[in-house]
């Protein structure tokens, strides 16, 4: 079994650096720790400018915050949807591999109905002439 892999381990092995990034990111960003982090993150940098105890950087209304989020939204966007492209071409890759699967599974079905069928049909002929010969 020298080549026991599946396909899913062949498809991983075929993507490149950027590719493992983008699903990386991706996965990350799309997760309740991501949300959890960076609501905790806005909170603390809202607070911080509200209140004052050191220099305001970024006094209401949040200008340079408001930066850093469309700068994040205009990356994030096309990283994840590179992702979920390659997410479309797996599971149409293995679509096709079910697919494959199943026009196999019938063939072998429909050969083994075949074969049954000849041997009750051999059956039936030896009954036949067991009765005849009696």
């Amino acid at each position: 079994m020298a080549n026991s892999k599946n396909w899913h381990e062949k498809h991983h092995e075929t993507l490149s650096f950027g590719n493992h990034l983008a699903d990386t990111v991706a996965k990350g960003m799309g997760s309740w720790r991501f949300i959890i982090i960076q609501t905790v993150l806005v909170i603390l940098w809202m607070g911080l400018n509200i209140v004052g105890f050191m220099a305001h950087w970024d006094v209401y209304p949040f200008i340079l915050l408001n930066l850093l989020f469309s700068t994040q939204a205009a990356y994030a966007a096309p990283i994840i949807m590179m992702s979920q492209n390659r997410q479309s071409d797996r599971d149409r890759v293995q679509a096709q591999a079910d697919y494959q699967t199943n026009v196999d599974a019938k063939q072998e079905i429909e050969a083994l109905a075949i074969l049954l069928k000849s041997i009750e049909v051999e059956k039936l002929d030896k009954i036949l002439e067991i009765l005849k010969a009696k």
